[in-house]
Order: structure tokens, then sequence, then C-alpha cells
């Protein structure tokens, strides 16, 4: 079968490698220049975090989203599996209860378990929940690695190019667009997401950490060189093009919260997008004749887009499945 995929962001690359394991011949295309440059992945956070994600996700994405770190050790380098940790300053130590009451495969920890998982963090927090088997990668590598992987597996990518689904020539075509595809998918909406990218030599963590706060809980994760992906925020609708002033209070002061030493650091790089979120933030498949929509990953574009290609892959090559999350319309 060959297959034509629009958009190379993490869902497209995803379903191209998908794809090209089982047979297929494949083209992407892709409106920028590189992998992901014009796609909402390229701001994400890499946490493969299936069960901290159960705090506020419905269990679709908790049992699909273990699928994805051993996904992406197969196919690219720079996996880290160490966990997640998830704090609260004791002043808001009932946020730790909660998150624990709402989660699984975790083990409460006191001061001494964190200093010796992040020593950086000794004595700043008096609790905490480790979540030993989720891991995280670095969203720009991970991409970059995929799209090298769609080309030694035989499939080819056009870069700078923007195409219309339906003018792709090809048996069946996946429309992996994001945002762009609300013509199509008219209850498709955009979630505002803001992050910022912080260099200091002053921290070491090892690992995502979780800071939770009763409005705006935080992530910070560890990249290379001294880099922190600091994120947190989901707005609804809102202006795309820059990151509020509020929206950047918070965000410094959660991470001068998890530790001070983040005040002097410096700041590399501010970025927002929007994910694209159908009513229930669950992705689905839409097919409209040989169009399939793989589309609505709110803010699981990692954690989810290997079981959403595996299932869009099963819909596309094998007429008799019905795969989860696949919606029939009119085309």
């Amino acid at each position: 079968m060959r297959v034509g995929i629009v958009g190379a962001g993490v869902v497209g690359l995803a379903c191209a490698v998908e794809l090209l394991g089982r047979g297929a011949e494949v083209e992407l295309f892709e409106r920028g220049e590189t992998a992901g440059a014009k796609a909402c992945s390229w701001w994400a956070g890499g946490m493969l975090a299936p069960w901290c994600e159960g705090e506020s996700a419905e269990e679709p994405v908790v049992r699909l989203g273990q699928e994805a770190a051993s996904w992406w050790e197969r196919h690219v380098e720079g996996v880290v599996r160490k966990g997640t940790l998830v704090v609260a300053p004791s002043r808001d130590r009932a946020e730790l209860r909660r998150f624990a009451s709402r989660t699984s495969h975790l083990v409460e920890i006191e001061a001494e378990a964190i200093a010796a998982l992040e020593p950086d963090l000794a004595g700043r927090f008096g609790k905490a929940l480790f979540f030993e088997s989720e891991g995280h990668l670095d969203p720009r590598l991970a991409l970059a690695g995929l799209a090298a992987k769609v080309i030694a597996l035989g499939g080819r990518i056009h870069y700078g190019r923007e195409v219309a689904p339906e003018d792709v020539a090809a048996d069946a075509v996946l429309d992996c667009r994001g945002l762009a595809a609300r013509g199509a998918l008219p209850d498709l909406r955009g979630v505002k997401g803001e992050m910022l990218l912080l260099r200091t030599r002053d921290v070491t963590l090892s690992r995502p950490v979780r800071l939770l706060h009763p409005r705006i809980p935080l992530y910070v994760v560890p990249r290379a060189d001294g880099i922190f992906m600091v994120g947190a925020t989901m707005i609804e609708g809102g202006d795309r093009s820059a990151v509020t002033a509020r929206s950047m209070l918070e965000l410094l002061g959660g991470a001068y919260a998890l530790h001070p030493a983040f005040g002097e650091a410096q700041i590399v790089e501010i970025g927002v997008d929007a994910r694209p979120a159908f009513p229930d933030n669950l992705p689905r498949l839409t097919r409209r004749g040989r169009v399939i929509h793989v589309n609505g990953f709110y803010r699981h574009g990692f954690l989810l887009s290997p079981a959403m290609a595996r299932l869009a892959a099963e819909a596309l090559l094998d007429p008799a499945s019905i795969p989860e999350r696949l919606h029939d319309v009119a085309a």
C-alpha cells in the first residue's frame, strides 16, 4: 500500500515509522523546513508519564500511554527511564495526597529518599511521590531521530510542501496536521500551552519533577548541557503569538519554588503554541473515504503517538480491523 502522510510532527512521524515497519510505502509532506519545526510537538515537555497523567486524564491515556517508553527506545536514542518525582510545598501537602489518590504505580517517599534521588533537592521537601517506571526524552532530538528512521526505512519526506490531504496521490492518506485540520474536524479546538527553556549549572536533576500547586501545577524536565524545560500552562483559546506576563511570572515563580538557583538561570527560549484537542481531550482516528485524520492529542503527543500510530496502521492495512478510537464518517 502507498500511504501519504500530511504533517511531520510527532504524530505523522510515528505513523510513518509504524507503516514502514509493516511494509507500506510512505511519503510525508511537511510545510516546515525540518521535522516538527512548525508543529506544537516542538514545544513539548517529552514526558513519558502515563501514571502521572492519570491524575487528570481519562483511562485510555493511562493504558495506551504505557506503550510509549518502550516504543521510543526501539526507534530513537536518548530515552531516559529514571521515573518522575512529584513534590509539593508543605503548605500544599493536601495536593500531594490528592494526586496520590488519583494515580497508581507510585511509592510515597520522605526527605531522605528524595535526597537520594535528587541531591539538589535535599532538605527542600519532606514528602514526595515517586513513579519509578516512567521516563522522558528531548522532543526535538526525538523528532530528528524519527525523521532519520523514516529515511532509513525507505520513506520519503518532502519539506516545504503544504498540501491538502485530498490532493495527495496515494492509496490512503493520514492527515496529521493538528489544528490545521480544523476545516475537516469542526469540533477540534486549540488549547494554548506555554513553556520556558532555562539554563543553569547550579541545579542538577536526573528526572522530571512535578511541583504541585492548587492553581498552577508545574513541571521541570532536565535536558542536556544544563538546560531545563519549564511548563504547565493550559489556556483555552487565547493569543498563540506570545507568552503572557502572568504565565511567565507563574512559570518562573514555580521554578524558583522548586529551587532558588533557578532565579539566576538564563532564559534561553520562550515558546507558545496551541495543542489540538477534541471535547473529551482524547485523540481520535476519523476516517473519511481514503483519508484518516489522526488528531486531538491535547497535551499527550509524545505519550500517545506510539499507540495511535499502531492503531492507524491497523486501520489502513487490515480491512477487517476496527481499531479503538476509530470513527467512520461520511466522505
